[in-house]
């Protein structure tokens, strides 16, 4: 199963992206689709998917959050034809970031916020071969800007079996950039890609909980590993959701939650619902308790 999840939070749009997205990719689907009920967002929809394989998660709960380009996602093509197709989909009713052109990294690339506002680079790749299509991006900016490298060290070394893959620093006179901070890094967490870079440039958006990252916990002992490892604001700890010190959001999720979820009665959905919506960390044996009706 794949370890980290990216989510989506919607004002109400959620149903109408997903099958958007899904009708963009090839091998994509919607996975399931479930509605909470007596949540403090009303009765939000939550929608799995899977765009090229990978595993997204998105929610309709309100206008709480908005999406900005502090995360974005990173599609990676084989041919220019690619690029310019999904730029075509994705700009149409949108905000161009980076116009569709040539850059020193690229012959065909271009960030673009789509017409609910989720962030997409996409880029030309001269036709290597690419393990995972669909790449998060963080950009730190602000507050956390200068600090890209500390949190990809810090996330290496919660998540096993993960890595930085490469580095790119900023040199003397790329101003407003700070000599040596991060102009590029590639890194893995449990096998999955993710980049970030730093931008000194002034920006008017930093890391929200429009996007948060869905960690899939097999057991307790992993929910209070990554829990104690991540979490950096007790104001945030709510539902199993947690920032960490440079603001990005997590879900720290057992595995088993996401079953429940899926059932087909919807009388267990609503009790794991209320008992979740009572927690910070998430406990899987109250959870099951809930479940089962005790």
């Amino acid at each position: 199963m794949q370890k980290i999840t990216p989510h989506l939070w919607f004002d109400t749009q959620t149903s109408e992206a997903t099958d958007f997205y899904v009708s963009l990719f090839p091998n994509s689907k919607v996975k399931n689709k479930t509605t909470l009920h007596n949540t403090p967002s009303g009765s939000p929809e939550i929608v799995t998917f899977e765009l090229l394989g990978q595993e997204f998660q998105a929610i309709s709960a309100g206008p709480l959050f908005k999406f900005n380009p502090s995360v974005s996602f990173q599609v990676t093509c084989k041919t220019k034809e690619e690029v310019d197709a999904l730029w075509q989909k994705l700009s149409t009713g949108g905000q161009v970031l980076m116009e569709l052109g040539s850059y020193p990294f690229s012959e065909r690339f271009g960030w673009t916020q789509d017409k609910y506002g989720l962030s997409w680079q996409l880029i030309y790749t001269s036709g290597e071969d690419m393990q995972q299509k669909i790449i998060p991006m963080f950009l730190f900016v602000g507050d956390v800007c200068g600090r890209a490298e500390e949190a990809i060290n810090l996330w290496t070394s919660v998540f096993p079996g993960s890595n930085v893959s490469s580095i790119q620093r900023y040199e003397k006179g790329e101003a407003p950039d700070k000599e040596g901070t991060v102009k590029h890094t590639a890194i893995s967490l449990s096998g999955q890609e993710f980049r970030a870079m730093d931008s000194a440039h002034e920006h008017q958006f930093n890391f929200n909980e429009a996007i948060s990252f869905i960690v899939n916990c097999d057991s307790q002992e992993e929910i209070d590993h990554y829990w104690n490892k991540l979490t950096a604001d007790p104001e945030a700890e709510v539902c199993g959701w947690l920032k960490d010190k440079f603001g990005l959001s997590w879900q720290i999720t057992p595995t088993r939650l996401g079953e429940m979820m899926t059932s087909p009665d919807q009388e267990k959905i609503d009790r794991v619902t209320q008992a979740f919506l009572a927690m910070r960390k998430l406990d899987i044996a109250l959870l099951e308790e809930a479940y089962a009706g005790k």
